[in-house]
């Protein structure tokens, strides 16, 4: 029932350019989610019903599910990721300093964590519709150096910061907290951690930095298809513990992502969409 819906939802189909068509990843787009059984269109969409059946009753689930859009809101979304004449997606500039960086008046958000997270990966998967962008990914830490900034028309901009920890840039905080503090037009941070290891003693000075700039900010726990669901559990609700006892500005939600399997990329781009302003959801109640 739940694909059948879906189906529904998305006719007629979703426009897709002809590059995207040849090469986007096989899950890039809901019409392609459509043809899966219905449990794994369920865990594709949202990510923490694969795992709540492994969670004892008595553990509060409330923290995981608070932006729970619409199939319909997610399909808004996903047009704002599809690059069209009036619409153009691509990459913008890279710069190592603030006045490096032009201001810009559509809404920001940008993307920060520990070298090799995968944060370009992910940023790749969101544009997935649009291949033809070049997002550099890199299996050897540290690879960007730059921040780095994508526009989505005129909607909003995604910015892929140097990861901090193994062989980030020597100058990276004199890059990173200038932007942080100062950047007007930036609505959230995205701050990424490894999903199959958990918080990392980098991630938590991450994390502080994050709550002295007392901006707001979300969790993002990437690779969960690298790990057991047990492990990743365990990693989920140790960090659910930092940011209930040591956070005040964190979005309480951690959003669970993999790049490599689609998982959470439809729920995320929708996120994004609600933060810029974007998209109106159906459901009015979202935060």
């Amino acid at each position: 029932m739940f694909c059948l819906r879906l189906r529904l939802l998305l006719q007629p189909v979703t426009p897709v350019s002809a590059v995207s068509r040849l090469s986007a990843h096989k899950l890039a787009s809901l019409q392609s989610v459509t043809k899966l059984p219905p449990n794994k269109v369920q865990s594709l969409l949202y990510p923490f019903s694969g795992l709540d059946a492994y969670l004892d009753r008595s553990v509060d689930t409330t923290q995981f599910q608070l932006f729970q859009p619409s199939v319909e809101d997610m399909i808004k979304a996903e047009k704002l990721f599809c690059s069209s004449p009036s619409h153009t997606i691509d990459y913008f500039i890279s710069a190592e300093r603030m006045d490096h960086i032009p201001a810009l008046h559509q809404p920001e958000v940008c993307f920060i964590g520990r070298s090799n997270v995968g944060k370009s990966s992910l940023i790749k998967a969101l544009f997935s519709l649009t291949p033809e962008v070049e997002v550099r990914v890199s299996k050897t830490p540290g690879h960007t150096k730059k921040m780095n900034f994508f526009k989505v028309g005129k909607a909003f901009t995604i910015v892929d910061m140097p990861g901090y920890g193994h062989r980030s840039p020597k100058d990276f905080v004199d890059m990173v907290e200038p932007y942080l503090y100062t950047r007007k037009n930036l609505v959230r941070t995205f701050l990424l951690v490894d999903g199959s290891v958990g918080i990392q003693k980098a991630d938590l000075i991450a994390l502080e930095m994050c709550e002295d700039i007392k901006r707001p900010y979300v969790i993002l726990v990437t690779k969960i298809d690298k790990c057991g669901q047990g492990a990743l559990l365990t990693n989920l609700l140790n960090l659910q513990e930092v940011v209930k006892t040591q956070t005040s500005c964190c979005f309480p939600q951690p959003f669970l992502v993999s790049s490599l399997r689609f998982l959470g990329i439809y729920l995320l781009r929708c996120f994004i969409c609600h933060l810029t302003g974007s998209i109106k959801l159906t459901n009015t109640s979202q935060s």
